[in-house]
């Protein structure tokens, strides 16, 4: 097996380890719904091998189906997961079971795949960067449904540099072209193909996410409580939800605190907010005077060097992320604290843009001009419909292997389960 498969086959074995981890629980929690926007943890063990069976065994490999039978039960796209409780989903033992006998046909078909084939699912090893990608993403679903169970003692800590006090509250990006996208990345996704111009004006971005303690100056003064902050959807929906603080926050006496993972311990001031909503970021942006950056300002931002005309993978250049450049893939279930990474900082200086929070911006998900829906639909098309706001840079919780400048990530603007943050830009033009 050549270096590139073995390579493929330990972040397998990675990403199956993380999967496996975090359903290392009783079979009663696993079988559980714990919010009807999350699915029961059981259904995305069982989904992930069924998706690797679709792309991997059937679609690459040509082989016969193992479970066709359950093919709708775990099709995202068939049954929303408030529903999915009521399915004839596999149990535990038998999921475990069924993941990893399509997991050895999976590395049969890895070793005798040509990665020099022009299909494009097996070229440079694009259907196995698929399955990876997705297993992640969903363990990081995981996580939030973990999160939403209350249940302490399932998710492992870790520890994280400290804060690095001071430094420029912004940094300028001047005016000119970059090229957003990519053309290059041979695991990237359809959503963020292909490379295309965009010229933008100068603008200021937040040198650092938005930390707990300004969000905290935000609530104190008011701002949940006054409209002229929201949008009218966001004002209504406040009201209605009756939301006060990002979810998990409790204000016991004069001092906040948050549930994490089922402990409930003080607000760490120095920390990026996270679990806010759009609504929320947007009015913070407008509370401070800003606004939420466009996803076009984040990228350029986060990764075009421009005294070399080109973009970077991740912020800081190519080489993949160390414990030391940013935090991802779970080194601690929390955001580290600002400026904790100034090694990871982008061309401009801005910090922390990949890891710790997904990042909200102002944009709409969409597809890029020229943009070929590959290799279904359901990745990305079926959602440009003006409903999801774009979310970039990661969190904590998600793998080095699913994340880079380019990657884009979207949601409804009321999620709030999810790991998100923000940061601001505002105009160069203004004082």
């Amino acid at each position: 097996m050549s270096d590139f498969k073995e390579r493929i086959a330990g972040d397998l074995l990675a990403v199956r380890s993380r999967s496996l981890a975090y359903t290392e629980a009783e079979d009663d929690l696993l079988v559980r719904q714990h919010s009807p926007l999350m699915s029961p943890l059981v259904w995305d063990l069982a989904h992930v091998g069924n998706y690797e069976e679709l792309w991997v065994l059937r679609e690459a490999g040509g082989l016969t189906p193992l479970r066709p039978e359950i093919d709708d039960i775990y099709d995202a796209f068939k049954t929303p997961r408030k529903d999915r409780p009521s399915l004839p989903i596999l149990g535990p033992a038998e999921a475990r079971r069924y993941i990893e006998g399509v997991r050895g046909r999976v590395l049969d078909v890895l070793d005798a795949v040509d990665f020099d084939d022009p299909a494009p699912l097996r070229r440079d090893g694009f259907v196995f960067g698929l399955v990876i990608q997705h297993e992640h993403q969903h363990d990081e679903t995981m996580l939030a449904t973990l999160q939403l169970s209350k249940e302490p003692g399932l998710v492992r800590d870790g520890r994280l540099p400290p804060a690095r006090p001071g430094g420029p509250a912004e940094v300028h990006v001047p005016a000119g072209p970059f090229l957003m996208g990519t053309d290059t990345q041979p695991w990237a996704y359809d959503n963020e193909r292909p490379a295309h111009r965009v010229d933008l004006p100068a603008y200021w971005i937040d040198r650092l996410p938005v930390g707990n303690g300004a969000y905290a100056a935000f609530i104190e003064d008011g701002g949940y409580h006054d409209p002229r902050w929201w949008t009218g959807e966001g004002w209504e929906w406040r009201q209605r939800q009756g939301v006060f603080a990002p979810l998990f926050w409790t204000k016991d006496g004069g001092d906040w605190h948050r549930t994490r993972f089922g402990r409930t311990e003080p607000v760490p001031m120095d920390e990026p907010v996270q679990h806010v909503s759009w609504y929320e970021a947007d009015a913070y942006a407008r509370w401070a005077g800003k606004r939420l950056p466009t996803e076009a300002e984040w990228e350029k931002a986060c990764g075009w060097d421009a005294g070399a005309g080109r973009a970077r993978k991740y912020p800081w250049g190519d080489h993949e992320p160390t414990p030391e450049l940013a935090n991802l893939g779970h080194r601690a279930a929390r955001p580290a604290p600002l400026g904790a990474y100034p090694a990871g900082a982008g061309p401009y200086g801005a910090e922390q843009m990949i890891g710790d929070v997904w990042e909200w911006t102002g944009t709409w998900f969409d597809g890029y001009p020229g943009f070929r829906s590959f290799p279904y639909r359901e990745y990305s098309e079926v959602f440009f419909d003006r409903d999801y706001r774009v979310l970039r840079g990661g969190s904590w919780a998600a793998d080095p292997a699913a994340i880079r400048t380019t990657f884009r990530n979207w949601d409804y603007p009321i999620r709030r389960q999810i790991f998100t943050g923000f940061r601001c830009a505002r105009d160069a033009e203004r004082a």
